[in-house]
């Protein structure tokens, strides 16, 4: 047992259980076994996946160190271990999200990003589809809640508006939450509360593209749906209900559980917290937004709803959730790390503010006040989880995933640059209006997060080239970790890939409607923003995509570590298999040749 950490006394974060008033439940139904071919059985009947968003194998490599009797540990020794494991690129939520459930890059899943940009639709809200495809927005995000600008609970009448926790105001009447634990009951189809007038438009049939129509290939829920088995997923967003796959109806996974992040975050006893801001703004909310999460998979686990309530289902064959905390405490400057209370009054307070990110020890960067106790929290949440598989005797017939849908960069503060994109933006549209008078904004959408992805008017290499030797040529303005004001060289870039590029970087010919125009990788600590935060994700530096990759089943998978390198795209195929699946069953598979990850069986 890995120690009591100095933030959990008294914190309501540190037990989903205590936040939620939740009680231990009975040992869930047996989920079927199925078979492989040849007749032989699978003794694996449930694949538990964990992404632990932001977190790095270096972060993974210092906590088993650090505590080798942990959660962490016992998974990383005990299983197999790929310690050269990279996301896909670029190294958002989506696509890397959608390519674990795939097994594919966004060249066959036509994923770029959660907020891009297609040639190949018609924009949101259209409704007369004649003439030629102008191209659109495709922004699979919050935005797309029904109740998308609920009012600041704190500040009401200051303007500032929040997304739904429910999105669609089914538990939470015009989307006011005065009492987050309801949030368990949030309906398992949970895109019920989003809206299809912000989807892009299909050219075909004049209508909104459903989020998992919009991918190019199926899902590992899909298959196993199909196969008769019970899925279930939660995640930050409604609209990742995405990975029910195109064709489903956004029904292959039979419960999704998924409270929207960007929603105000509220303490249990429904009062604001004092950052005013999103789950995401305070670590300590993020750890009691993940809390509701583990909830589920517990719940789950114990082979009830995400709700832990009505009869009984059987644990699925598939389920699991993303943690959000590891992310926000490495991009946060500050932030407490723990909510404690309530007092006999009913109120909270946090505790004191740590630094986040991290520090440098003997010349290596290593995990701050707040990461480690980010990481404690996922480590007690993982533990709680294994004790209750093993106490509903799941233990033999269970295999546990840890991975993570992307890192996140610099790793050392001195590396930081935050850039301001918007200059840069109108510098380009600017210099391109004086050139070519009448013509369209040249720029039509952007994903700068820490790496640069352009969509453009004019697709020709003359319009990309331009862009490109505009982007390097120019310094900007960028703010480091101290504050100050620097300047830095090819717009915060250190390659670039334009038109024809682009195309090649991604292995899709130039017509494809998908790819950004442009893809500028940036230097190591660039980040586009305006804000506060230190790091960030998206891009193709190692920070980004370096993450942890373990395979746990005792008994069917040897512990061993693995120095081969792997993408994460490969968990897709690998589910399958331990389900005893047909891993070919995948499109994803069938066109990349996505492999089930080395070590663990012979190819499909």
């Amino acid at each position: 047992m890995r120690r009591k950490p100095f933030w959990q006394a008294g914190a309501v974060v540190a037990s989903a259980a205590v936040v939620l008033g939740g009680t231990a439940l009975a040992s869930s139904a047996a989920t079927a076994r199925p078979s492989q071919p040849g007749g032989q059985h699978s003794s694996i009947q449930h694949v538990l996946l964990i992404s632990v968003d932001g977190m790095h194998q270096s972060d993974l490599d210092w906590y088993v160190a650090h505590y080798p009797n942990s959660e962490l540990a016992r998974l990383a020794t005990g299983g197999a271990e790929y310690i050269h494991a990279q996301t896909p690129d670029p190294s958002d939520s989506d696509p890397a999200g959608t390519g674990l459930m795939t097994g594919g890059d966004p060249k066959v899943t036509g994923i770029y990003y959660d907020d891009e940009y297609s040639h190949g639709v018609f924009p949101p809200g259209t409704t007369n589809c004649s003439g030629p495809v102008p191209g659109g927005d495709v922004i699979y995000d919050s935005p797309d809640d029904k109740l998308a600008a609920v009012p600041d609970l704190l500040h009401n009448g200051s303007g500032n508006t929040f997304p739904s926790f429910d999105e669609g105001g089914s538990i939470y009447p015009g989307g006011i939450d005065t009492n987050p634990g309801l949030i368990m009951n949030l309906s398992p189809h949970p895109q019920s509360g989003l809206n299809p007038a912000t989807y892009p438009v299909d050219p075909k049939t004049c209508q909104p593209i459903q989020p998992w129509d919009f991918l190019g290939v199926n899902t590992i829920f899909q298959v196993i749906y199909q196969a008769g088995m019970r899925t279930a997923w939660s995640d930050k967003h409604a609209i990742y209900a995405s990975f029910n796959g195109p064709g489903s109806n956004g029904m292959s996974i039979d419960d999704f559980f998924g409270p929207e992040i960007d929603s105000q975050a509220v303490e249990p006893n429904g009062v604001p917290y004092p950052v005013d801001g999103a789950w995401t703004d305070d670590n300590a909310a993020t750890k009691q937004y993940d809390s509701y999460k583990v909830q589920a998979v517990v719940n789950w686990i114990n082979g009830y709803d995400h709700s832990g309530t009505g009869p009984k289902v059987g644990t699925p064959a598939i389920y699991g959730m993303n943690f959000q905390v590891v992310s926000t405490a490495e991009k946060l400057k500050s932030s407490p790390a723990v909510l404690i209370g309530p007092n006999a009054q009913g109120k909270y307070t946090e505790g004191p503010s740590l630094p986040g990110g991290y520090v440098t020890v003997d010349g290596h960067q290593v995990p701050g006040p707040l990461l480690q106790s980010a990481l404690d929290y996922v480590n007690d949440a993982l533990q709680r989880m294994a004790e209750t598989i093993q106490a509903d005797g799941e233990a033999g017939s269970t295999a546990i995933i840890l991975t993570a849908k992307h890192g996140q960069s610099p790793l050392n503060n001195d590396q930081l640059q935050r850039i301001d994109d918007g200059p840069i933006i109108a510098g380009v549209n600017a210099v391109w209006a004086a050139k070519h008078p009448g013509s369209k904004t040249l720029v039509v959408q952007e994903a700068d997060d820490d790496g640069l992805l352009w969509w453009l008017s004019d697709r020709s290499q003359a319009a990309t080239d331009f862009v490109k030797n505009y982007l390097w040529t120019h310094t900007a303005p960028a703010v480091n970790y101290a504050g100050q004001t620097i300047t830095v060289q090819h717009s915060g870039l250190k390659e670039i890939f334009a038109g024809h590029q682009a195309a090649h970087f991604f292995g899709v010919p130039n017509s494809d409607p998908h790819h950004p125009d442009v893809f500028g990788i940036s230097q190591v600590g660039t980040i586009y923003t305006t804000g506060s935060k230190i790091a960030e994700h998206g891009g193709d530096n190692p920070g980004d995509r370096d993450v942890p990759l373990v395979v746990y089943a005792p008994g069917t998978v040897q512990p061993r570590q693995s120095s081969h390198p792997v993408e994460t795209t490969q968990v897709a195929p690998t589910i399958l298999k331990l389900l005893g699946l047909s891993p070919s069953s995948l499109q994803a598979v069938q066109r990349e040749g996505t492999q089930v990850l080395p070590g663990l069986g012979h190819r499909d």
